[in-house]
């Protein structure tokens, strides 16, 4: 199933990313422009995901319902990382019109949002717009991740199982937050905090924050110099923290 959770992850996390990059950076905005595309992925066995750029902004969509006008197909899990990993090309069987947006605005989107999930630590050091931007990005990817390995993975499965009905807030002080929603062993993440959290990580910067997604800090150690504030139901969030833990697997 490694492909499989792998796939999902890179389209409901990763590429689903899109809309988010396309909020904060100002040059992945203006490249979209005033087009009007709606690129469907389609991989067996994985809800499809609908990208929708229109107005210098993009909108992500899951679902077999949503409209497009672009269909990209692959044959298996596989195929659909392959691409990711710029190995591989889709298949279109809707929308060649769009190609070109395809081969040029989405490449320069997809490189961009690339060049903040794998960050430029010395940027980051002396640009705090730029930790800040790559912070929220990997944050959304991480956590919009935990989901689809409750979903498709055994061992996070089992994890997910463990954890109580009820949201987890994960926020960075008073200007970033993320929930999850826990019921019934199935996963979601929504974005905002919400007033009704069982239980709620704290982060008390992006600098914080930044350190622990890209592993230059770990969680006790944030914990222990009051970096990072932990209230609530604990079994929630150690559960929680295993499944997050796993991402990287995926996402290396």
């Amino acid at each position: 199933m490694y492909e499989t959770v792998k796939a999902s992850i890179n389209l409901h996390a990763v590429l689903r990313n899109m809309e988010d990059l396309c909020q904060l950076d100002d040059a992945s905005a203006e490249a979209v422009g005033d087009r009007y595309v709606s690129i469907r992925f389609s991989v067996p066995e994985i809800d499809r995901l609908v990208l929708t750029f229109r107005n210098q902004s993009c909108q992500a969509g899951r679902g077999d319902e949503l409209p497009y006008n672009m269909n990209l197909r692959f044959s298996s899990p596989e195929h659909l990382n392959l691409m990711v990993e710029g190995v591989k090309n889709p298949i279109p069987t809707k929308g060649f019109r769009h190609i070109g947006f395809l081969k040029d605005t989405f490449t320069f989107l997809a490189g961009r949002l690339e060049s903040y999930l794998k960050p430029d630590h010395e940027k980051a050091a002396t640009d705090s717009e730029y930790l800040k931007r790559s912070t929220i990005l990997t944050a959304y990817a991480a956590l919009y991740a935990v989901p689809e390995i409750a979903r498709y993975d055994e061992t996070g499965r089992k994890l997910a199982s463990k954890i109580e009905d009820g949201i987890i807030n994960v926020t960075v002080d008073d200007d970033f937050g993320l929930h999850l929603i826990a019921e019934k062993g199935r996963l979601r993440t929504m974005k905002g905090r919400s007033a009704n959290a069982r239980t709620a990580m704290m982060f008390d910067t992006f600098e914080t924050a930044f350190g622990l997604l890209n592993g230059k800090l770990d969680s006790y150690t944030c914990i222990g110099l009051g970096l990072l504030a932990i209230r609530g139901r604990v079994s929630m969030i150690d559960n929680f923290n295993k499944l997050l833990g796993m991402v990287p697997h995926y996402l290396s």
